[in-house]
């Protein structure tokens, strides 16, 4: 049992569609015990980072590290520019992708701050395709449990997670719609945009 902080309201802020998109990941060689560790892992340091007393940027600052260790970040970065990074340029990706990581930190790291009282519990993995899905329920002091699921792939050379199902909502597709909004926000202006998240 690992435990994470969690509140249902603001996961389910996060929105997004809960389809799930066809990935390009090469053939399976993960075991369902590397995804389990990678996940149980991932969430022990995230708790030492909340009880750590820490200022808010600090953690911020921790997270990133803690996503750029276990998430695939370029993985997700690139899906949620999606069809406008086709004509940006090397470099506009390359910055792109750093930017995205500061913004996902700061995005998920400070709610995680504010997710105190609850816990995470492994329930099973399954090979789904070319990944591993590690299905685990939060548990929330005083609300129902709910599911989330880590998507988990050893694509980069080692294991890492590259989306989140939580109560049906996917990370994947909800940043896509953010990120475009944010460009569309900005006449499409990627580097505007780059220099905003970071």
């Amino acid at each position: 049992m690992t435990e994470l902080s969690f509140s249902r309201r603001r996961v389910l802020a996060l929105g997004g569609a809960s389809a799930f998109a066809a990935l390009p990941l090469p053939a399976l060689a993960l075991s369902a015990n590397q995804a389990e560790n990678l996940v149980t892992t991932a969430i022990g340091e995230i708790n030492r980072v909340i009880s750590s007393g820490a200022s808010v940027n600090s953690m911020v600052n921790s997270f990133k590290g803690i996503f750029d260790r276990y998430a695939d970040t370029s993985y997700l970065a690139a899906y949620a520019l999606g069809n406008d990074g086709r004509s940006a340029s090397n470099a506009q990706k390359a910055a792109f992708s750093d930017a995205f990581g500061i913004y996902l930190a700061n995005k998920y790291g400070r709610r995680f701050n504010e997710f105190a009282g609850g816990r995470i519990e492994v329930q099973g993995t399954q090979p789904v395709n070319s990944y591993m899905e590690v299905r685990t329920l939060a548990i929330l002091r005083g609300q129902s449990p709910f599911q989330v699921d880590f998507h988990v792939s050893d694509r980069p050379g080692r294991p890492v997670f590259f989306n989140l199902i939580i109560e049906g909502v996917n990370m994947l597709l909800s940043e896509r719609a953010e990120i475009g909004a944010m460009l569309d926000a900005r006449g499409g202006n990627l580097d505007q945009l780059i220099r905003d998240l970071s």
